[in-house]
C-alpha cells in the first residue's frame, strides 16, 4: 500500500487577497470555493479540478525580488490547461508577462502578483 496518495492542495502566500483573486478568478477563471473554514487571517479556496489553491494573506518570509524571471528555474505549481494559446492570449491582454519552456516541450510559466511561480501544460 502506498501511504501517501494523492496531493489535496497547495497553498500560497499572498499580500492581498483581493488582488489576488482578480488574477486567479478573473484571468485565470479558476472558481472560489465556499468551504473556506474560519481562519484568524483573510484567504481564499480555489477549485482547481478535483485539487485546491488555498491564497494565505499572511507576511512573507521568503524574498519576492530577485526571482528568476523564468518559472520554470524557480519553485513553481504546475497546473493543466484545455489551451496554451488561449492562456497567452489572456495572459498578454491584461499585460502580464510569461515566458514558453526552454525544454522545448510546450509549457507556459508566469507569476502571480505576489511572484508566486506557476506553470501551465495542456491537457490532452
Amino acid at each position: 500500500m502506498r501511504l501517501v496518495q494523492d496531493l489535496h492542495h497547495a497553498s500560497l502566500i499572498v499580500a492581498d487577497t483581493i488582488e489576488s483573486l482578480r488574477f486567479y478568478e478573473g484571468i485565470l477563471g479558476l472558481e472560489v470555493r465556499d468551504d473556506r473554514p474560519d481562519l484568524p487571517f483573510p484567504g481564499a479556496w480555489l477549485a482547481v479540478g478535483d485539487r485546491q489553491i488555498h491564497l494565505l494573506e499572511l507576511p512573507n518570509p521568503d524574498p519576492v525580488d530577485g526571482r528568476p524571471i523564468h518559472g520554470g528555474r524557480d519553485r513553481h505549481l504546475a497546473m493543466l490547461v484545455a489551451s496554451l494559446d488561449a492562456l497567452a492570449e489572456r495572459l498578454d491582454a491584461a499585460g502580464l508577462p510569461f515566458t514558453l519552456s526552454r525544454s522545448g516541450r510546450r509549457a507556459l510559466f508566469c507569476r502571480d502578483p505576489d511572484g508566486n511561480g506557476l506553470e501551465f501544460m495542456e491537457a490532452g
